[in-house]
């Protein structure tokens, strides 16, 4: 029987494979033995690839172990077995479905003595979005497995807490020695590694010097070992010795003997990972299946932690010169006076005007002007480091710089006005207040203001060519 002849009454993206189970019980290397026309786009994966021909095997267009994991299981055990994952771009949804011998005098690939081959058809759709009916349709155990997991990252307000809860149920799911969820924030280009007691900066970062990367060059390394994969689930490392031999290296430092990569993605962009080593292979199905559907709770709970970060982010930080905004210094000086946070001991309060920028802004334009303004902000960030600093309004700066004494306040002024005079363009109108004891915050940052203004007059009156003010 013809095997092109044959797929083409599939309905849908369908392509044949075929593999030997050999007289010891192992099985050969997989062959695609046919694709039909709706999924001749398969046969394009590659270009490099040869020419098909029914039996070529199937790693020549490209490797997925999950896929090769589930096409093994479905023809060796008979079984019907159903996938869905988020993996190439987009949503797969994944029928094996074991086929009977019916080519028995098929001569086109040799058959080793003792040997029984077996066939296996895989018909695929696949989505942008999620289908959150083809997430549901798992097993009374998988199904109370991910409510756990659910539950433990919503029942803490803190979100540190929540995903340290949960990596702990992932941990006693896979029955892990190690479990964690690492997760990746493109935006910054930060990595977090939370364990089942919570954020672990330290060993992530020695983790990473490990291989010779940064905490988010690690991350990069995982994506690129998935393969355009979903996941790694291995009961050894020789796949992780050859993809990555750094990571290799690291693993067998600490004794470990197999591992778990999960990809966490939203809406196709990478958000993390579950990454589990010495795991109970004994479970691999199941975990896998918890898994598949944690993802997608954790992925969710992830970017929105994430957006919610860029959305304060936006509301309390100057996008010009990236230091805070009057929001931000509002909200300070209220959490001081209301008492939820404690005023400190001691505060020096710096009021700094930028001088000329009216002048830059109507003669040179405001692209010019804004970029003074940056230099400045760019000159406080230097001397004052650290501490907070607020674009109060469109050329005024305000500093809080707590727990110093008076003279380390006083040197920090006469240092920005050093550098500054030191610059071309970059001039500052300067008023400071230092509190100690009991102390009205916002009258401190008005007598400093008052300060400033002086200072502001003094600058005009011995710079008069400079001043805009009055045109």
């Amino acid at each position: 029987m013809d095997y092109q002849s044959w797929i083409e009454g599939i309905n849908g993206l369908a392509s044949l494979y075929s593999f030997d189970i050999l007289a010891d019980g192992s099985f050969s290397e997989i062959r695609l033995m046919a694709v039909n026309k709706q999924n001749i786009g398969m046969l394009l994966m590659n270009p490099n690839a040869p020419e098909f021909y029914p039996g070529i095997p199937y790693r020549t267009y490209w490797m997925d172990l999950n896929f090769e994991s589930y096409v093994y299981k479905s023809a060796s055990t008979s079984q019907l077995l159903y996938s869905y994952v988020n993996a190439r771009g987009v949503w797969l949804k994944g029928f094996y479905m074991p086929i009977a011998n019916i080519w028995d005098d098929d001569a086109s690939v040799e058959k080793p003595e003792g040997s029984r081959r077996v066939y296996c058809l895989y018909v695929i759709t696949y989505s942008e979005n999620v289908e959150s009916d083809s997430m549901a349709h798992r097993s009374p155990e998988v199904a109370n497995a991910v409510l756990d997991i659910g539950i433990r990252l919503h029942e803490n307000e803190d979100y540190y807490k929540s995903m340290a809860a949960a990596v702990g149920k992932i941990k006693e799911i896979c029955n892990a020695r190690l479990c964690s969820v690492y997760t990746v924030d493109k935006n910054k280009k930060e990595c977090r590694f939370i364990n089942e007691n919570g954020v672990q900066k330290e060993f992530m970062e020695a983790l990473a010097a490990e291989m010779g990367r940064t905490p988010y060059e690690v991350a990069e390394a995982w994506e690129k070992d998935l393969a355009l994969s979903d996941c790694l689930l291995l009961d050894n490392l020789s796949v992780i010795e050859e993809r990555d031999p750094e990571w290799y290296a690291s693993m067998c430092k600490h004794g470990l003997k197999n591992i778990i990569l999960f990809a966490i993605r939203y809406k196709q962009t990478m958000v993390g990972y579950i990454w589990a080593a010495n795991y109970d292979t004994d479970k691999i199905d199941t975990i896998k299946e918890t898994l598949e559907l944690s993802t997608f709770i954790l992925a969710a709970v992830i970017e929105n932690h994430q957006l919610f970060a860029r959305l304060e982010v936006r509301s309390t930080m100057d996008a010009l010169t990236e230091v805070g905004n009057r929001n931000a210094m509002d909200d300070t000086v209220d959490k001081y006076t209301k008492g939820t946070v404690k005023m400190p001991e001691s505060m020096g309060i710096v009021f700094a005007d930028l001088n000329g920028l009216k002048r830059v802004n109507d003669e040179e334009g405001h692209d010019e002007g804004d970029k003074l303004l940056v230099r400045a902000a760019g000159l406080l960030k230097i001397v004052f480091g650290d501490d907070q600093i607020y674009r109060a309004g469109g050329d005024e700066f305000v500093v809080f710089c707590s727990d110093v004494s008076e003279q380390k306040m006083k040197e920090q002024v006469a240092q920005l006005k050093a550098m500054a005079e030191n610059t071309a363009d970059v001039s500052f109108a300067v008023g400071s207040v230092y509190c100690v004891g009991e102390y009205d915050i916002n009258a401190a940052i008005q007598e400093a203001d008052e300060r400033m203004y002086q200072d502001k007059k003094e600058y005009y009156r011995t710079h008069p060519q400079k001043d805009r003010r009055k045109s």
